[in-house]
This record gives structure tokens, C-alpha cells and sequence, in this order.
């Protein structure tokens, strides 16, 4: 019996799990690290691909069945744990390949891109529409703050779409399988990413106003700072790309440096 409050959405389409496998592009000398195993028919399929398998279960009822149910493969390492606390900086490179239980998903986004040292890919299957934040272009309502972190770290691509239908218990909505291929370095050049991100946080935070309105709180001067950077103050947070991102956050820190960032 699945856990609601765990997020617990099971695979068991063998088809579509290959697909997902496929999708990875793992070879034998690769670590992968499986956040959710659940019943452990993606692990079985991964074990088969990859040198190594870290599977990171939460549950400590399937953790149990799992040890059985994974015990011919002994290229696995099953974990009973927090897939959110995981030190995944104590690892050598791997790739991420997860169904994730939607109530985690955009944190745990987060969390792994926070080991981008290295981590070489992610490919997951969330809620399609998360997949479509994190591909969205600028000018769309999907285009958000998970859009512009995930693209200045990776390079993403939405593979395919999964029914609902092919889930156990079957979620409401739809999922997809993205695939997040970590770049060497950032898409584009910021030279204080602490700012660079307090400033799409700011942005995106009030969407529906004006930049000269939502960046208020981080300059005095925000109408003049923008014009400068070449962006037209009374532009809205979703039209602005990335470049104009970095733009703006590297001419703040360019410029009369007499003033002050408001505290937020």
C-alpha cells in the first residue's frame, strides 16, 4: 500500500521505464543515483546499464522489501534515507535518474544542482508542468525562477510525456521525463551569483508588475539601473532572458558602487 503523504506515485510499464533508462544515456562505468526507488523495477533496469547504483528510499517499509527484491544485484547500494539530506558532494561524478515524488521535486531540483561539482545529468520524471518550467522560454507564464536556475547551470530537454493513467495510485496530473545535462560552466557569465539570483527571487516574485516595481527593494535607482542595462523598466519579469539576467546583475556590480543594496 502506497503512502499519500510520501509522494508515492509508482512505474510499472516496462516500456516506459526503458524509455526512461534510454533517455539517461548510461554506460557501464557510471554511477547512478536513484532518488525514490519505490518497488525497484527502474533500479533493476539502471543495475543492468551502470557500473554502480545508489538508490536512496525513504520508507523504511519498502526499504525492507527492497533489500530482498535487489539482492542478486550486488552493484547496488540501497539507502534508507532523506534523498534532501543525501551528501551527494561525498560522491565521485553521477547522474540522477528518478521518478520524484511531486511534493520534493522542485527542491530536490534545487538541492542536486547545489552538487553541480559533480553531478553530470538529471533525468527525472516530475509533473509536466514543472518539466515545462524548466524548459520554458522567456515570454511564456512558465517562464519563472526554476526556468532561469536550471538553465544557467544546464542545458534541459523534455523527452516525452507520461499518462497519469501509468501510474499506481494514478496522480491527477500528467508527468514527463525531462533530461538536465549539467553544463562545464554557467550559460552565461555572472561574476556575483548571490546577487544574479536575489535579483530573478525579487523579480519573479511579484510577475504581473513592472521591473521598476518588483526590483524596487534591491536598488533606489532601479528605473535609471535598467535603462542602463538596456531593458526597458516597464518590461515584465517573464519577458526577460537570462542574458539580460546576467546583464543587469553584473552592471550593478560594475557601477557606482557608493550605493547601497536595499536589504530584502
Amino acid at each position: 500500500m502506497t503512502k499519500k503523504y510520501l509522494g508515492q506515485n509508482f512505474l510499472f510499464d516496462p516500456s516506459i521505464i526503458s524509455r526512461i533508462v534510454g533517455a539517461a544515456d548510461i554506460g557501464p562505468n557510471d554511477l547512478i543515483v536513484e532518488i525514490g526507488p519505490g518497488p525497484g523495477k527502474l533500479t533493476k533496469m539502471l543495475a543492468e546499464r551502470a557500473g554502480r547504483v545508489v538508490a536512496i528510499e525513504l520508507d523504511d517499509r519498502l526499504y525492507e522489501k527492497l533489500k530482498g527484491e535487489l539482492a542478486g544485484f550486488s552493484n547496488v547500494e540501497l539507502i534508507n534515507g532523506d534523498a534532501l539530506k543525501y551528501n551527494y558532494e561525498d560522491l565521485p561524478e553521477f547522474k540522477i535518474v528518478a521518478n520524484i515524488p511531486y511534493y520534493i521535486t522542485t527542491p530536490i531540483i534545487f538541492r542536486l544542482l547545489s552538487a553541480k561539482g559533480k553531478l553530470k545529468s538529471m533525468t527525472l520524471a516530475v509533473q509536466k508542468e514543472v518539466a515545462e518550467r524548466v524548459v520554458a522560454n522567456p515570454g511564456t507564464k512558465a517562464y519563472g525562477v526554476l526556468s532561469v536556475a536550471v538553465q544557467y547551470h544546464s542545458e534541459p530537454n523534455l523527452k516525452f510525456l507520461i499518462p497519469k493513467e501509468a501510474f499506481r495510485p494514478v496522480p491527477k496530473v500528467d508527468s514527463a521525463i525531462v533530461n538536465i545535462r549539467i553544463l562545464d560552466k554557467p550559460s552565461v557569465d555572472v561574476r556575483n551569483e548571490k546577487l544574479f539570483f536575489r535579483i530573478i527571487k525579487m523579480a519573479f516574485s511579484q510577475r504581473r508588475k513592472m521591473l521598476s516595481n518588483s526590483l524596487k527593494s534591491v536598488r533606489e535607482d532601479v528605473k535609471e539601473w535598467l535603462i542602463r542595462a538596456g531593458i526597458d523598466p516597464h518590461r515584465r519579469p517573464e519577458t526577460v532572458a537570462i542574458e539580460e539576467f546576467a546583464r543587469l546583475a553584473n552592471l550593478f556590480g560594475e557601477e557606482d558602487r557608493g550605493q547601497t543594496p536595499k536589504s530584502s
